[in-house]
C-alpha cells in the first residue's frame, strides 16, 4: 500500500486510502467536486516537499497533477521590440524543471530560485522564495478551481495576497478537528495552472542576497547571467543540503522547517548586535524587521546535527540548522518532538516565536 512516507521529501507518514492522478484540468476538477460531494477528505499534493503528515495515514483521496504543460508567448510593445515573456506552466510542472528551461531559454527572472523542489503550483501556496526573490516577483496570475464557488476563476496577481511565505491561496486553508489540530489542509482554491511574466534576457534580476553577490563576485543590486546565477545558487543550495538527494540524509526534510521570523523595532533591538537583520519585505509591517530563524536556532543552542537524543531517528541537518531531518526510519512523532523542543528553545532563549513553514496533516506543532 502507498503511504505518504513514499510521496513526500521528509519520508514520513503512514498509509493512504486512494492515490488518484490527474491529466487534465477536467480529470483534476471532477476529482475535487467529488470528493468535496461525497464528503470524502481529499488531499491535493504537489511534489510533497512541504509537509510533515501524520504515521496514522489518511482515510480518503489524495490526488496529484500528472500534467507537464508550459506554454510561452512574447508580448510585443507597439514598435516590435520584445516586451516581455508569458509562460503558464500546469500545477503538475516540475518548478526546477520550469528553473531549468526558463535559464536555458534565457527567460530571468527564475533563477534565483533554482533548487527549490516541489511542484509549479504549490509555488503560489508558500510564495516560495530563496536569495532574495519570490515567486510574486514573476507571477501575473493564478487559475484555480474555487470550491466554495464551484467555479474556474483566475486571480490576477494583486488578488493572490503575497507576503512573506504567504498568500490567499494559504490562508484559505481550513479543516481542524475538536483539538484545534489541522487534520485536513483544505485549501478553498486547488490551483489548476500559474502564469509568470518575465523578461527575455541574458543576465539576471538584480542580486538582492549578499552570500549569493559573494558567490558570485559580483555587487549587489548587479546584474549577471543568469546561467551564472543558477550555478552559485545550486551550489550554495548543495552546501546546505537543500538539494534532494536519496543518498544524503540531510536532504530527507522539508527544506527549511521554520520561517524567518519578522519582528517588530523593539525585539529586534533586544537581540544581540550580531544576530542578522533583513529588510521585511514589501509586504510586511512598517518598521518591522527580518530575523535570521537559522541564527536564533544556533544561538538558543540547537547545532548543527541536534537531535534530542544520540540514537534518535530525527536531526537537524548537519549542514543546516534550518533543516529537521529523517535520519532513516523516522516516524512523524520523531519530527514533532524535535521541532517542538527547537520552538521552546528559541521561545525561552529570545522570547520569539518560531512559525513553522511546512503544511501540516494530523499533527499538531
Amino acid at each position: 500500500m502507498t503511504s505518504l512516507a513514499d510521496l513526500t521529501t521528509m519520508r514520513v507518514g503512514g498509509p493512504i486510502a486512494n492515490l488518484l492522478e490527474t491529466g487534465s484540468d477536467a480529470e483534476l476538477i471532477d476529482a475535487v467536486r467529488g470528493a468535496d460531494a461525497h464528503g470524502t477528505p481529499l488531499l491535493v499534493l504537489g511534489g510533497g516537499s512541504n509537509l510533515l503528515a501524520s504515521d496514522a495515514g489518511f482515510d480518503g483521496i489524495v490526488v496529484r497533477d500528472a500534467r507537464r504543460d508550459v506554454d510561452a508567448d512574447v508580448t510585443l510593445v507597439n514598435d516590435g521590440a520584445c516586451g516581455g515573456l508569458t509562460i503558464t506552466a500546469a500545477a503538475g510542472v516540475s518548478w526546477d524543471a520550469l528553473v531549468e528551461r526558463a535559464v536555458a531559454a534565457q527567460w530571468s527572472g527564475f533563477e534565483a530560485m533554482s533548487g527549490i523542489p516541489g511542484s509549479v503550483g504549490a509555488t503560489p501556496v508558500q510564495n516560495v522564495g530563496a536569495y532574495g526573490a519570490e515567486v510574486a516577483d514573476v507571477i501575473a496570475q493564478v487559475r484555480t478551481w474555487d470550491r466554495h464557488r464551484s467555479e474556474v476563476r483566475t486571480l490576477p496577481l494583486m488578488s493572490c495576497g503575497f507576503s512573506y511565505r504567504s498568500s490567499v491561496f494559504k490562508r484559505s486553508m481550513s479543516g481542524k478537528d475538536e483539538d484545534g489540530r489541522v487534520w485536513v489542509p483544505t485549501p478553498r482554491y486547488v490551483i489548476l495552472s500559474v502564469t509568470f511574466h518575465v523578461r527575455m534576457a541574458s543576465l539576471s534580476a538584480p542580486i538582492r542576497y549578499a552570500q549569493l553577490a559573494q558567490a558570485l563576485g559580483a555587487d549587489e543590486g548587479a546584474r549577471v547571467p543568469i546561467i551564472d546565477v543558477r550555478e552559485a545558487v545550486l551550489a550554495l543550495r548543495r552546501s546546505k543540503a537543500m538539494v534532494l538527494d536519496a543518498a544524503d540524509h540531510d536532504t530527507w526534510s522539508a527544506g527549511s522547517f521554520f520561517t524567518n521570523p519578522i519582528v517588530g523595532p523593539a525585539t529586534a533591538a533586544s537581540l544581540p548586535t550580531e544576530a542578522p537583520r533583513f529588510p521585511p519585505g514589501p509586504h510586511a509591517p512598517a518598521g518591522s524587521v527580518k530575523v535570521s530563524a537559522a541564527w536564533l536556532i544556533e544561538h538558543a543552542g540547537f547545532g548543527k546535527g541536534f537531535a534530542i537524543a544520540a540514537d534518535a531517528p530525527a536531526s537537524l541537518s548537519t549542514k543546516h540548522t534550518l533543516a529537521l531531518t529523517n535520519r532513516g526510519g523516522a516516524k512523524a512523532d520523531d519530527i514533532v518532538a524535535l521541532a517542538r523542543a527547537i520552538k521552546a528553545g528559541v521561545r525561552e532563549r529570545f522570547g520569539i516565536e518560531l512559525v513553522p513553514e511546512p503544511v501540516t496533516l494530523g499533527v499538531n506543532l
